[in-house]
């Protein structure tokens, strides 16, 4: 009974630790791509102009996904042979250190092109960062559920996507209620990325209390690692991480017009090409739009114990290439309910197709070289999908002059991870305690 209690309490402490860290880190990740859509574009990039100036800023978010290859792969290669725990730690402090930085940078108009130069460099290290974050999260999570709840647990680390997003853009919702237009480009923008250190401090302490994941653990007892599991990867699973990246892609480009773009549009002023919406009531929906986006996320990953991950995949995809277009109507109307309406819809997709995400990629890859194909996947999944989601839909946009335009962007997308996902095969209930896998049994 004790070992049970035992078990349970150090359950919690696992899923505290991974939802509480991705909150985090994604908090970092998620306040820069506001900010891009707000003010990074005339402080830091304005010689490039008004228009060109955003689609600079907008590049400049896309511009560290390009590094979180090399971070899954640093991450990957100690995680698999120092343990999870301590990756999520490292990488919790990088993310932290790189988002401080940012808050205290001077703009163009105090050093020149230092500013931009210095920014894009603080962006590579968050771009580092989260790409060794997700892979120690989620497998944690996975590796410590119980029977029939691996789904539900590696939906945890999931949720701090939503979560993350939820404080940034309320972070910026609270800041631009009470401070003046004037008083938010001269400092106000800096309060939300200095606001990382306290929560460093929180994440830094629930992770160290967090014990090493079980599965680790027994290969390290076994002397299992493999001296090489970078090397061995490409050798034994090249297919799976294809597959792990392409199945990520639609999910990662829609949410981050979620993120970044829709607020970014809806503000815009008119004579701009924008809706010209009050900013706070256009922060506060989409605050309010990831709540959805957290409750279908778990019950993605719920659902997904039992009609499996797949088939939870498909239906995400299939309702999110459906709304893809149709939510544009809704948007143009130009009416903030509406426009919160089109975002909350969409998050039922986003959900489906995020959820299941953790466990789906843990049943493909061997344990020995699990943290290294994880994050390698879902990092090259982010760079085709998300990198650029919002600087190529700002194209789009341009080059139409139709903002349901963009709804096929998505479509597209949408189109390829669907035919990634129904080409995998493993079970929900394949063993992730052993060195091989066999993903067609």
């Amino acid at each position: 009974m004790t070992e049970t209690v035992d078990t349970r309490r150090e359950q919690r402490r696992v899923l505290a630790g991974t939802v509480v860290g991705t909150s985090i880190e994604w908090y970092d990740f998620f306040i820069y791509a506001q900010a891009a859509g707000v003010v990074l574009g005339p402080l830091f990039f304005a010689p490039a102009g008004e228009t060109f100036g955003q689609i600079v800023a907008w590049a400049s978010l896309g511009i560290s996904f390009l590094f979180r290859p090399l971070g899954a792969i640093v991450a990957g290669h100690l995680g698999d042979r120092l343990g999870r725990k301590q990756m999520l730690v490292l990488t919790l402090i990088l993310m932290g250190v790189a988002t401080a930085l940012i808050g205290v940078l001077p703009t163009y108009a105090q050093i020149g092109i230092f500013a931009p130069i210095l920014l894009v460099l603080l962006r590579v290290l968050q771009g580092f960062s989260a790409g060794g974050e997700w892979g120690g999260a989620a497998l944690m999570s996975v590796e410590h559920a119980p029977k029939g709840k691996r789904g539900f647990f590696g939906a945890y680390p999931q949720i701090g996507v939503p979560i993350g997003m939820m404080l940034a853009t309320a972070t910026l919702w609270i800041l631009t209620t009470s401070l003046t237009e004037e008083q938010f480009l001269s400092w106000g923008w800096r309060v939300p990325f200095l606001f990382s250190i306290a929560l460093i401090f929180v994440g830094y302490i629930i992770r160290r209390a967090v014990e090493e994941s079980p599965v680790f653990a027994e290969l390290q007892e076994r002397k299992a690692s493999s001296s090489a599991p970078l090397k061995t990867l490409f050798q034994r699973n090249t297919k799976e991480v294809v597959l792990s990246a392409l199945i990520f892609i639609a999910n990662n480009a829609a949410g981050y017009l979620l993120i970044a773009f829709f607020s970014s549009y809806a503000t815009r002023p008119v004579e701009a090409g924008g809706l010209g919406l009050e900013r706070p009531p256009v922060l506060l929906a989409t605050t309010l739009s990831a709540i959805g986006w957290l409750a279908f996320t778990l019950w993605g990953g719920m659902i997904s114990d039992r009609i499996g991950r797949v088939r939870t995949f498909q239906i995400g995809y299939v309702l999110l290439g459906l709304w893809a277009i149709p939510m544009w109507f809704l948007i143009d109307t130009g009416n903030i309910y509406l426009y919160f309406v089109a975002l909350l819809v969409m998050t039922v997709g986003l959900g489906l197709s995020y959820g299941p995400q953790a466990a789906l990629y843990a049943e493909m890859f061997p344990a020995d070289i699990r943290y290294s194909g994880v994050s390698i996947g879902y990092a090259i999944g982010a760079i085709l999908g998300g990198a650029f989601a919002p600087m190529i839909a700002e194209l789009v946009f341009g080059k139409t002059g139709q903002i349901w335009t963009v709804g096929l962007y998505i479509v597209v997308v949408c189109i390829i991870s669907l035919v990634a996902v129904s080409l995998v095969k493993t079970k929900n209930d394949v063993p992730l305690n052993t060195t091989t896998i066999d993903l067609h049994g």
